[in-house]
């Protein structure tokens, strides 16, 4: 059987911490989805098309990741998928606390997927989509804490 596993998120946009979990916890996997999930509560920066984009060029050589968009429960699209894990990336005790939260009411809905924990590197502890955002709309430098082929 295919060990699949989804890493789900908005990627609004892909950071260089999105891209450290990627890269340490693809050789886990056959395959690995690329979730980017549509979230009624929050209004994205990118289009879904142009953060697909960029995910697909940082990841053409890695052959064994697709992307993939959804709506709804990611736990029912892991069973859409037929993926058996899922990935989160973890920064701070906060981000485990929330993360645990969602794990465990995914184990009483599918208990068949397994959320996994992979810290990021300490590098990108401080790295997060909205901070990115910030500095975006403010015309600063991005450049050191996004991957180079995300342009805008």
């Amino acid at each position: 059987m295919q060990r699949i596993c989804l890493f789900p998120g908005t990627f609004d946009p892909i950071t260089l911490g999105h891209v450290d979990v990627i890269k340490r916890s693809v050789s886990l996997f056959d395959k690995m989805i690329i979730a980017i999930g549509k979230n009624s509560q929050k209004a994205p920066m990118f289009t879904i098309e142009q953060r697909m984009a960029w995910i697909e060029e940082i990841f053409k050589d890695y052959p064994q990741i697709s992307v993939m968009s959804y709506e709804g429960l990611t736990i029912n699209f892991c069973k859409e998928v037929g993926a058996q894990y899922m990935i989160r990336g973890i920064r701070y005790i906060a981000d485990f606390e929330y993360e645990k939260a969602i794990a465990d009411m995914n184990r009483m809905l599918m208990p068949e997927v397994e959320t996994l924990f992979l810290t990021c590197a300490p590098e990108y502890s401080t790295i997060s989509s909205t901070i990115v955002r910030d500095v975006i709309r403010n015309n600063g430098d991005v450049s050191k804490i996004v991957p180079k082929e995300v342009k805008f």
